[in-house]
């Protein structure tokens, strides 16, 4: 088991950068004005295929040889990772085939197939994921790209990080919080291995749907817990049954806790960013915004930076939240 560094997530950085964009740092009076706090939004949505996955996907993909790319890459996704292998497969000119749950939202779906994959799907509650894109690479060769628990991928996650710190620097600030959606954990491994090389003082903290807290709970006893069965899927990016090997060999040593947000928590935050960031957020982009807004975070006195990592909402989604 390979554990990425701080200077895995500095190379990665070097190699991905002319295939990614350099989302913006956002900020907005009102959100300071309810928390109490200087709030930085790290705008995700903004990122070719609407999320934050394309950074590890490609970072993965730039590194596969000329065979492994005549191979083909495989994974698994409810949607925001197979859109991001699909497009960084594309780009090297190699063939993606994406297992995604039935019930994954038609956006995400189509977009994923827009690229060019491959798509088969599974059912959530009865297949297993890993094993079906296991048999699929053993059977034909292709190269499997985790959507967390992968060194590369999480290195190109971090990213992600290296870009907000230096953005929260350049305007005379320093991050006290940095908290960050959190499903099997890859995205938060990534950014606590960059944020300990270049704000080491910044406490990172993950956010997790209600019902999908294993990664809070399994900080708390300090061993990888498994979700139970059932619950919302409403935050459909974050529905990981538990923390990755990797990624909590990592975070168990670096994050400072975690907070759990409620669905109706999350479908306010994503109106309040339509309507005051000007962002179309997905549900589990939405968990570190409705963590503030609900004040599970104290952020009275803080510079907090805040992950708001995907926007590609089912449109019904999407309405229901403004509708509330």
């Amino acid at each position: 088991m390979r554990l990425p560094t701080h200077d895995d997530v500095q190379a990665a950085r070097a190699r991905i950068s002319a295939h990614i964009v350099r989302t913006p740092l956002l900020r907005h009076p009102l959100l300071d004005q309810l928390t109490g706090g200087t709030i930085l939004i790290k705008a995700e949505p903004l990122q070719r295929t609407g999320s934050f996955k394309l950074r590890g996907a490609t970072n993965a993909i730039l590194q596969l040889n000329e065979a492994q790319r005549r191979a083909g890459v495989v994974t698994h996704s409810s949607g925001n990772h197979g859109q991001a292998t699909a497009c960084a497969a594309a780009s090297v000119g190699a063939q993606a085939t994406i297992f995604m749950p039935a019930d994954a939202p038609r956006i995400k779906v189509e977009s994923t197939r827009r690229w060019g994959a491959e798509i088969i799907h599974y059912d959530r509650a009865i297949d297993d994921r890993e094993a079906l894109t296991r048999a699929h690479a053993e059977r034909t060769g292709a190269v499997l790209v985790p959507p967390f628990d992968h060194a590369d991928v999480i290195a190109g996650q971090g990213t992600l990080a290296l870009e907000l710190a230096e953005d929260v620097k350049a305007a005379g600030l320093a991050m006290d919080a940095l908290l960050v959606c959190t499903g099997g954990g890859g995205l938060i491994a990534g950014c606590a291995l960059g944020i300990e090389g270049v704000s080491p003082a910044t406490r990172v903290y993950a956010v997790e749907p209600d019902g999908w807290d294993d990664t809070a709970r399994s900080l708390a006893t300090g061993e990888r817990l498994a979700n139970a069965p059932g619950g919302s899927t409403l935050c459909d990016a974050l529905l990981s049954r538990q923390p990755g090997e990797i990624t909590f060999a990592l975070n168990r040593e670096r994050l400072a806790g975690g907070l759990v947000v409620t669905d109706a928590e999350v479908l306010a935050a994503i109106a309040f960013a339509f309507s005051h960031l000007k962002l179309v957020v997905e549900p589990g982009g939405a968990v570190c915004l409705a963590a503030l807004l609900a004040g599970k975070f104290d952020a009275k006195g803080k510079v907090v930076g805040a992950v708001v990592s995907g926007g590609n909402v089912d449109p019904a989604v999407f309405g229901r939240a403004l509708a509330a």
